[in-house]
């Protein structure tokens, strides 16, 4: 206990590191409080936390709760994200976006502001299907215009959005994180301890649910270790450096000898969020066309209960995963960056070899890590069907135990990074590297 002490005041004995978990608090709170702005037209009387149903309670669950308080901040920070995969989807398959990507940080900046234009045009599509959930809702005012309603709430969500993105980016220069997964695990957890004791109450209600109450907590628990074992798996590849030393004027081949760390979960989060993008685009086309012929499977698709949503959610986190691992994961550039050091793998000649190598690695780790991913993605649903409450299923896997963990330990990363920059003691009293999600195989430079 006093070395938890001792550890929380060294993190707050550094200005830098003091300021940005500060700032980082501040704009969370001014987000929060947003969450409680009821749009202009919703009478807040009729608002019902069970107006949500099927898909629609993972985007309440993104949202903190704003979804079904017509807050408006009510679209979140969904648009954007939806922008950034269809960004990555173009730069991959584009040639004139690569050749966009690879100008640099000129390049950087180019797309990332197409990809707030996009996330503006998302958000406009969603807050009109959005207007149209409130009016099937009951909930808007019958004696206001519904065009000015409309408009209103469209302009309205657009600008929340908007304004979500600036704070995510003020959180990733200024403050500690990664500003859009912080936004997203402050609205997870806004939403857990409600969940956590309407089961308890649930279970404790019954009589006889308590021992099943203690087994769901005990089932989360090993849940949370096997995402985290997911997230700090690495596959190490060993490598050899080369050194040329020269003494008593002969020059004599010194080596020296470390490793790749490949992590079996290289993309991280990113697939799950991926496959639950595209997954919101079934439930808009449902708001926007209810009497479509394709409306009883895009109905079966928006309830993460049924059978086609968890095999469709499966396939495509597998799938998203190899995408995403081969987005971020350059063997190419790997190889040339080890060739450049001095550096090889034992037994495998540089150059295209140990490319090639690299990317056979890559390929038979990423198997089983997309699968187990898939596991995780789909088990609220397991949870719901053994009479877990549905709100409290959803931490139990998916996107929001994968954002917690991953979020947290990339934190404590970000923190432990600060501590040891400055000579003082980091988190784990081992000394032990925590990997987060935004640590990708790296270290080997």
């Amino acid at each position: 206990m006093k070395q938890f002490f001792d550890t929380l005041k060294n993190i707050f004995s550094i200005e830098d590191l003091r300021k940005r978990i500060f700032l980082t608090l501040g704009l969370l709170f001014i987000y929060r409080l947003g969450c409680f702005v009821v749009l202009p037209g919703v009478i807040p009387l009729k608002l019902s936390a069970g107006s949500a149903k099927g898909i629609f309670q993972v985007f309440d669950l993104f949202a903190g709760g704003a979804f079904t308080k017509a807050s408006i901040f009510a679209l979140g920070i969904m648009p954007y994200i939806s922008a950034s995969i269809v960004m990555q989807l173009l730069t991959l398959a584009v040639p004139q976006f690569q050749k966009i990507q690879k100008e640099g940080e000129t390049g950087r900046k180019k797309i990332n502001q197409w990809t707030r234009y996009l996330a503006v045009i998302v958000a406009a599509v969603q807050g009109f299907a959005y207007t149209k959930f409130l009016y099937s809702q009951g909930i808007v005012s019958p004696g206001v215009s519904t065009a000015l309603v409309t408009i209103s709430t469209m302009f309205i969500l657009v600008a929340g959005t908007i304004f979500v993105m600036w704070l995510g980016e003020q959180i990733q220069e200024r403050g500690l994180g990664n500003g859009t997964s912080i936004i997203i695990m402050s609205n997870i957890i806004s939403r857990l301890p409600g969940s956590f004791w309407a089961e308890a109450k649930a279970r404790i209600s019954s009589g006889s649910g308590i021992l099943m109450f203690i087994l769901e907590l005990a089932l989360l628990a090993g849940v949370v270790m096997a995402t985290i074992m997911l997230i700090q798996a690495i596959r190490k590849v060993p490598l050899t450096y080369a050194k040329q030393m020269s003494g008593g004027g002969n020059a004599a081949a010194a080596q020296r000898r470390g490793f790749l760390p490949l992590k079996v979960n290289i993309a991280g989060v990113m697939p799950i969020i991926f496959a639950q993008a595209f997954l919101f685009i079934p439930t808009t086309i449902l708001q926007l066309f209810p009497d479509s012929p394709a409306s009883g499977f895009l109905r079966s698709v928006t309830d993460f209960t049924s059978l086609p949503y968890n095999i469709i959610m499966f396939l495509m986190v597998v799938l998203f995963t190899y995408f995403y691992t081969a987005l971020i994961m350059n063997p190419v550039q790997m190889a040339d960056d080890l060739k450049r050091s001095n550096g090889f793998i034992p037994g495998i000649k540089p150059g295209a070899n140990t490319a090639e190598y690299i990317d056979t690695v890559l390929s038979r780790i990423t198997l089983p890590g997309s699968i187990f991913l898939g596991l995780i993605a789909i088990m609220p649903a397991f949870a719901k069907v053994l009479g877990v409450n549905s709100q409290f299923a959803y931490f139990f896997g998916g996107t929001s135990l994968l954002i917690l963990v991953s979020v947290v330990l990339d934190t404590m990363q970000q923190i432990n990074s600060h501590l040891l920059s400055r000579h003082y003691d980091g988190l784990t009293k081992s000394g032990a590297k925590i990997r987060g999600r935004n640590v990708i195989a790296n270290d080997y430079q």
